[in-house]
């Protein structure tokens, strides 16, 4: 993956560790928002263009927001390839789907943050959301994203759904607390870890955790209850994944997604929802995780199965 050290590319390995051996993600490194009230980023149409991987379950969250809150007219897309190797993320539109750079025709996602900061210091992620008008990202974070889509375009586009309701705020917060770093993270730390031990705390607080989602689930459609909410679209992309990739690819391999009643509804009822369904692509989640994690598949061969995944 690499990443850019005083605006200069770094090849180095996308997995990052702690002394443990257990996997460290590193922050990101734009947080802006948009908003009416922000002196630099007001809401506009068509002043915003987002960057992003289908096969990245941090990007594919920004793009189910994307179109569940109408704001396909008003803010673009580039995808890149789902080959992420030696000089990180790429516009290369040989691979069905990707769309090449869409804004200025670049090869390489870090030329955009080069664009951006010529002397940046930070890895190169998707999802990127990026101001035509300034020339600059304004964040890459896509827990933040997320939220600058649930609320800040409204009066352009009229969709007043909201995801994040003050009344289930405290608890969405409470969800997303326990669902990220034992679930969404989880997996990561899984397969990448470089220690037997670390592995294994891992994947054994994975599978508890998602014990507990089984249970919360009985008797109810959604995770709090009837209504479809930001801790829902921010687990799904990593339970879609989980059984075509996670359970071999990562090791998460004590039980799949399919072996528990209720998950396993859950992921169908919510793969039925249009904005997710038309956002996921398993091809590009196959052939990313499979194709570019050197590391953990050095022969890069991608896995035929599942023969049934939802």
């Amino acid at each position: 993956m690499g990443r850019l050290v005083d605006g200069k590319w770094i090849n180095s390995s996308v997995i990052t560790s702690d002394e443990s051996g257990a996997y460290d993600r590193v922050p990101r490194s734009f947080r802006e928002i948009v908003s009416n009230n922000h002196p630099k980023y007001q809401p506009e149409s068509g002043r915003y263009h987002l960057y992003v991987s289908y096969a990245c379950p941090w990007a594919h969250r920004t793009l189910i927001y994307r179109k569940l809150k109408s704001l396909e007219s008003h803010i673009g897309v580039s995808v890149v390839s789902p080959d992420m190797l030696e000089m990180g993320w790429s516009f290369d539109k040989s691979f069905e789907g990707a769309t090449g750079d869409e804004l200025y025709g670049l090869s390489y996602l870090q030329e955009l943050y080069l664009k951006a900061d010529p002397k940046v210091n930070t890895t190169v992620t998707v999802p990127v959301l990026w101001d035509k008008k300034t020339q600059t990202i304004v964040n890459n974070e896509s827990s933040e994203i997320i939220r600058i889509f649930n609320s800040e375009f409204n009066k352009l586009t009229g969709n007043e759904e909201d995801f994040y309701p003050d009344e289930l705020a405290a608890k969405i917060d409470e969800l997303n607390d326990f669902i990220y770093p034992s679930i969404n993270n989880g997996v990561y730390r899984s397969g990448f870890a470089k220690t037997q031990e670390a592995y294994e705390k891992a994947v054994i607080k994975l599978f508890s955790s998602l014990d507990h989602l089984e249970q919360i689930l009985e008797g109810q459609k959604y995770l709090l209850g009837d209504k479809l909410t930001e801790a829902d679209l921010r687990l799904i992309p990593t339970l879609l994944r989980f059984d075509c990739v996670y359970v071999t690819h990562f090791k998460c391999n004590l039980r799949r997604i399919k072996d528990y009643k209720n998950l396993s509804r859950y992921v169908r009822d919510m793969y039925s929802i249009d904005a997710i369904k038309e956002t996921t692509n398993i091809d590009h989640i196959k052939r990313h995780y499979f194709y570019s994690h050197g590391d953990l598949n050095p022969c890069r061969i991608v896995a035929l199965g599942p023969s049934e995944i939802f």
